[in-house]
């Protein structure tokens, strides 16, 4: 068993964020992540609305929020997936996937968020949901991807940057609620196209490993088939709370909080895309994290 004052859920920017307070505040301290470090912005190539960077990559701005907080002696515990938490006493009590404990005398939830899955069952194995990973794979090729807001453009954006051939872009609404400068961006280049009313009825795959995959028109009902070498999907995010189904009040998946980032439960805070709010930014997220770790400093000094 592992005791600290405190226990962050989640290693993305706003965990980071709380951490670097708890360490500030000397509080004893452990990020608690089930993957590795850095959350949805280690997947974003190109992060322009952090204030002292005028653009920088999402892992080299998360590798710097990490220098900063082991810097600070914060523990950081990686590939560590919290199942399950005992939050009914006074110590706040967290058990993972590798079979340990983890006690603390507060907890700040920040786990953020995960993209939603392709919308349709398929064996095609290239599916995939960040083109910063995966997206080198396919340079002089051609890909799908499915959705067209601000992440799909961006991230088709970044595919043909790095020498994929073509990008075609699925969007089932209407329209497409990119921001204009970055649809203008992309439709200027001659690599991207833009089908919009058209949703993806299925995926097959097909002996040469490529896929087969069936449009249809919304509006006339028009369908089309088209090969590809590899899906995109980037169709939005759902929160990561399974953990906590049954001990916080939660909306729609997400945590519900006051203006002070506290939960219904004394001593457990939670903070940035997880909970329930209008706009998730990162420093939107930043700032959830300054809340709720000055909040959970005062709850402890409160309880000695």
């Amino acid at each position: 068993m592992k005791t600290y004052d405190l226990v962050i859920v989640g290693g993305g920017v706003c965990g980071m964020t709380a951490a670097v307070y708890a360490a500030r505040a000397s509080l004893s301290a452990c990020i608690l992540e089930k993957d590795v470090c850095g959350g949805l912005v280690n997947w974003t190539h190109t992060v322009e609305n952090f204030p002292s960077h005028k653009s920088i990559h999402g892992m080299d701005l998360m590798s710097l929020c990490r220098e900063q907080v082991e810097e600070l002696g914060v523990s950081i515990e990686e590939v560590e997936d919290v199942e399950r938490v005992d939050f009914s006493g006074a110590e706040k009590r967290l058990f993972t996937s590798s079979g340990e404990e983890y006690t603390a005398g507060a907890v700040i939830v920040a786990t953020g968020r995960k993209p939603r899955p392709l919308p349709v069952q398929t064996s095609f194995e290239r599916v995939h949901y960040c083109s910063v990973c995966d997206g080198a794979a396919y340079r002089g090729k051609n890909v799908i991807v499915i959705g067209g807001g601000n992440s799909g453009f961006d991230e088709s954006l970044y595919l043909t940057g790095l020498g994929v051939s073509h990008v075609h872009i699925v969007e089932a609404f209407p329209t497409c609620i990119a921001a204009a400068s970055t649809q203008d961006k992309a439709r200027a280049g001659g690599k991207i196209s833009v089908s919009v009313s058209t949703e993806l009825v299925s995926v097959a795959a097909l002996p040469d490993g490529r896929g087969r995959v069936l449009l249809r028109n919304t509006a006339t009902g028009a369908e089309d088939v088209e090969e590809t070498d590899g899906i995109f999907c980037f169709i939005g995010q759902s929160p990561n709370t399974r953990p906590f189904e049954g001990e916080l009040d939660l909306k729609d998946g997400y945590i519900r909080v006051n203006a002070d980032m506290e939960t219904e439960i004394p001593g457990v805070f939670a903070a940035g895309d997880v909970i329930v709010k209008k706009w998730r930014q990162i420093t939107t997220a930043m700032g959830d994290a300054t809340i709720a770790a000055l909040q959970a400093e005062k709850y402890l000094r409160a309880m000695k």
